[in-house]
């Protein structure tokens, strides 16, 4: 079953492109989805109150992601605390999605990966292509911003994340998106139509 991984920062566009090779007919697994998923987990609410005080549940009992974002992302040394405690299972959820798709007989599966950091050391090493989405950083946090996220909350996670020239290195496939998400959409479209008839 062949991976490809989109990559890209924070408003670049990974969903846009995620989105047309969809359409395509291709299956995805979206890591952001996972580990919002595995927050809801008994286990990971109880390690992450613990680690970052009880005021980072609501009133019901759940994890408020922003109150936890505001902490988390404050300084690499806590992004680490809380990667501590949600990679390991957002590996093991994405681990039994990939075996589910490969025994029902998939061809292909599209990742969308928003903390790559590189092959070597990520659920990358599994990619078979790696996708990369880039767009000028002040595009990104208008586009962030838009989709409601705080300005400021923006701009500590993209200074975590690796920068467009790393991504670059890493990438198979490029795609410029400094347009709209129709031109980026056609992009990825007319890409995987030329990939697939080479294949």
């Amino acid at each position: 079953m062949e991976k490809i991984f989109i990559i890209g920062g924070m408003g670049a566009g990974k969903s846009t492109a995620r989105k047309a090779l969809v359409d395509q007919g291709l299956e995805y697994i979206d890591l952001d989805k996972i580990g919002h998923e595995i927050l809801h987990w008994d286990i990971v609410k109880e390690d992450v109150a613990e680690m970052f005080g009880d005021d980072v549940m609501d009133e019901n009992g759940e994890i408020d992601r922003k109150a936890v974002a505001r902490k988390a992302f404050k300084t690499p040394a806590d992004t680490r605390k809380l990667n501590r405690i949600t990679q390991p299972r957002i590996e093991d959820a994405f681990m039994t999605r990939l075996d589910e798709l490969e025994a029902e007989g998939c061809p292909a599966v599209v990742i969308e990966y928003s903390v790559f950091k590189s092959r070597q050391m990520s659920l990358a090493y599994l990619a078979d292509i790696v996708i990369a989405v880039l767009a000028p950083l002040d595009l990104r946090i208008e586009r962030a911003v838009a989709s409601g996220f705080e300005e400021q909350d923006v701009r500590r996670r993209i200074a975590q994340q690796i920068t467009d020239a790393e991504r670059i290195e890493q990438a198979d496939v490029v795609f410029n998106n400094d347009g709209t998400k129709e031109e980026l959409y056609n992009k990825v479209v007319d890409w995987w139509n030329e990939y697939n008839a080479v294949d």
